[in-house]
């Protein structure tokens, strides 16, 4: 597969990320990651400690339910945790939490992050907004604005002859 060319007036390809690229909040995962596995250490822990005879017996049951709530709670901050977007020179992958979406180049009329986004929405030539929630400027800020900077200078350089004179709203 040939790399696609940047079209005049866009920016260089040494201004431009080295492809394949992958967006990902980094210090969100981390932080989810090590909270699920502090619930279930912490829950596994409990269930091994509860007394087995007295007034109350706690059964196998009971110990494994202990063990499978942490293992939820794990799975769900796993589930947060999976946001990413992968750009390469046929377009971006974007990964939300339950939805995958490949969009080639062309479709991305317009990168944004406003003040107050939660994450990053393209606008696409199909008139719809896909939220890219791989960048977030809540924990990383100056990260999230340079990662929101390269995938509009991608966008610009291999998307529509157009998208680069848009405006960012």
């Amino acid at each position: 597969m040939t790399e696609p060319k940047p079209a005049a007036g866009h920016p260089e390809p040494s201004d431009l990320p080295d492809l394949p690229v992958t967006f990902r909040p980094m210090v969100t995962r981390i932080v989810l990651m090590t909270i699920g596995a502090a619930v279930f250490t912490v829950l596994t822990a409990v269930a091994i400690l509860l007394p087995a005879g007295g007034a109350v017996s706690w059964t196998l049951g009971d110990r494994l339910t202990f063990s499978g709530v942490g293992l939820i709670v794990w799975a769900v901050m796993a589930l947060l945790s999976r946001p990413r977007a992968t750009a390469g020179p046929d377009g971006v992958t974007v990964v939300n939490l339950t939805t995958t979406r490949h969009l080639a180049w062309p479709e991305i009329l317009r990168v944004t992050l406003r003040p107050g986004d939660p994450w990053v929405t393209l606008d696409l030539a199909d008139g719809t907004v896909q939220a890219v929630m791989a960048i977030q400027p809540g924990v990383a800020r100056r990260r999230a604005l340079a990662d929101a900077r390269a995938l509009r200078a991608l966008a610009a350089a291999f998307g529509t002859p157009d998208a680069a004179q848009r405006p960012s709203r």
